[in-house]
């Protein structure tokens, strides 16, 4: 007799990432002076994470 085993995984952090990446859209497009700029800002709004973590370990000095 075989089992069957059910996996719930919880993507908390896609939540998290989800909201980051509207934050920061958000954000970009209103500094932008132009449409390119608000293009740009909406690739900028994807990697928003990169960003954050290259300020924190530059503020830390590392």
């Amino acid at each position: 007799m075989t089992t069957t085993r059910t996996i719930i995984k919880h993507q908390g952090t896609s939540i998290i990432y989800g909201l980051g990446f509207i934050g920061a859209a958000v954000y970009y497009v209103q500094m932008a002076t132009g449409f390119w700029a608000g293009v740009l800002g909406i690739l900028k709004a994807l990697v928003w994470p990169a960003f954050l973590v290259y300020e924190i370990l530059a503020h830390l000095g590392m």
